[in-house]
């Protein structure tokens, strides 16, 4: 089973995606409000991919993504932001994150997306 790590600082949000992972058989190890927390919780569960909300206190999930890619080069970051973020997510993309998804999404689009960058 493919374990997921979810960082949003919407709580509705991180319940939303855990949702609808775990009944597409995902495991949801790890939950994060903020990118400094998302950061630690990485390096302690070592997720085989990352759902990552940009805008969020504390710390953005392009400056989270960037130190999980210093701390794991390999890391699988899917970015999941709101519309009119283009310029962050074309930030994000270059930062290392595979790909990312706009929020609101669907849930066949989201358990796709997974699967196809977990599958490279």
């Amino acid at each position: 089973m493919k374990k997921v790590l979810i960082v949003d600082d919407a709580a509705f949000m991180r319940l939303a995606i855990k949702t609808l992972l775990e009944k597409n058989g995902y495991e949801v190890i790890g939950e994060a409000e903020n990118g400094a927390i998302g950061l630690e919780k990485y390096k302690e569960l070592k997720p085989d991919i990352v759902t990552m909300d940009i805008t969020m206190p504390e710390m953005t999930g392009i400056e989270a993504l960037k130190k999980i890619k210093t701390f794991d080069p390999s890391a699988k970051v899917i970015i999941l932001s709101a519309m009119g973020q283009e310029s962050m997510v074309k930030e994000a993309i270059l930062s290392g994150a595979k790909t990312f998804i706009v929020k609101p999404f669907k849930e066949e689009h989201v358990v796709q997306t997974l699967n196809k960058v977990l599958s490279v």
